[in-house]
């Protein structure tokens, strides 16, 4: 459940840096599909081991 819980958070956290007109984040920008991706593969890691372990 804690892997879903940082997933969302990632992904959130990618959206908020493609999305913020701050300058003070305009350096990191370039990393925010980066964020997004690996928010997207660990919440469809952990929802896969979920279904394996049959807890779905």
């Amino acid at each position: 459940m804690f892997q879903l819980f940082l997933g969302f958070l990632l992904l959130i956290f990618g959206v908020f840096l493609k999305t913020t007109k701050d300058e003070g984040f305009a350096k990191s920008k370039k990393f925010a599909w980066m964020f997004i991706g690996i928010g997207i593969l660990s919440i469809a890691g952990q929802i896969l081991i979920m279904y394996q372990k049959g807890e779905i």
